[in-house]
């Protein structure tokens, strides 16, 4: 009885919750089922964001900073160039690029009442993030000669 409680039944994952998180087998859960990773759910506008060489993240980081919105405009170019992103395969480069270029507007539009200036920061920063996951992952994998 206390194993459904915790949110458990015999000894499967509980997947009605909606928190956000995807709970896989293979490790322990407080619940007393296993977790072996946990992703984070995002919309299509955060899943939209593109992963770009670090200098332009950077770049982009610091347009972002000083003028809402212009450094996520550029970055929706990059889409068009061939930087991937999450959303590639569900839905397409052209409804990707097309978000990106939406994120852009909002940030600009909402500028003025400070929502789109530290909306564009954030934007700039997950820029950046992804940037740098990425180019860990690319030194992890040994390349053949």
């Amino acid at each position: 009885m206390a194993q459904k409680e915790a949110g458990t039944q015999q000894g499967r994952v509980k997947t009605e919750d909606n928190v956000g998180a995807k709970a896989v087998a293979g490790g322990l859960t407080g619940g007393g089922g296993v977790v072996v990773e946990v992703r984070e759910k995002k919309g299509p506008l955060r899943a939209a964001i593109p992963t770009m060489p670090f200098p332009l993240a950077v770049i982009c980081l610091f347009l972002n900073t000083f003028i809402p919105g212009l450094g996520t405009f550029i970055s929706a170019f990059t889409v068009l160039c061939g930087a991937r992103s999450e959303l590639i395969s569900e839905r397409g480069v052209c409804c990707v690029f097309w978000l990106n270029v939406a994120a852009a507007f909002i940030q600009i539009l909402t500028a003025v009442i400070m929502v789109g200036w530290i909306m564009s920061i954030f934007w700039g920063m997950d820029m950046v993030i992804l940037a740098i996951s990425d180019g860990c992952r690319e030194q992890a994998v040994p390349q053949d000669v």
